[in-house]
């Protein structure tokens, strides 16, 4: 497990599959991903979490955005890989959260990790 071969398509789909939506309010959430390094029709991404289901999309749904995720691709693969955590990320400008502040203080809980952050990490 590396951060040698990024790809935002299954960052995406990873986390869409491991996020826990029982630390989330019971109304709809749906959070933005922006990645503003990649190209146009790769940098924007939605979480719509729905009633404990959880739906990924690669273009805008229509809700009203609760929380704006907005870092470079490598930054969030980090964290997702637990190689860097969420407060750090923010701390440190390599992430920043705009929206509702509980969505933002718990994200890290609802978010979760790879199943591979366990595993012998090698920094690139």
């Amino acid at each position: 497990v590396s951060l040698q071969h990024l790809d935002v398509q299954l960052l995406m789909w990873d986390m869409r599959r491991s996020l826990d939506p029982k630390p989330l309010p019971p109304k709809r959430c749906t959070i933005q991903f922006q990645y503003p390094e990649l190209a146009e029709n790769r940098r924007n991404w939605w979480l719509v979490i729905d009633q404990g289901e959880v739906d990924l999309c690669g273009f805008d749904p229509g809700f009203e955005v609760d929380l704006y995720v907005r870092g470079e691709l490598r930054a969030m693969t980090a964290i997702w890989m637990g190689l860097d955590n969420v407060r750090a990320a923010v701390r440190d400008e390599r992430v920043m959260l705009t929206g509702d502040r509980k969505l933002a203080a718990d994200m890290q809980t609802w978010l979760g990790l790879s199943p591979f952050a366990k595993e012998k990490k090698l920094v690139a």
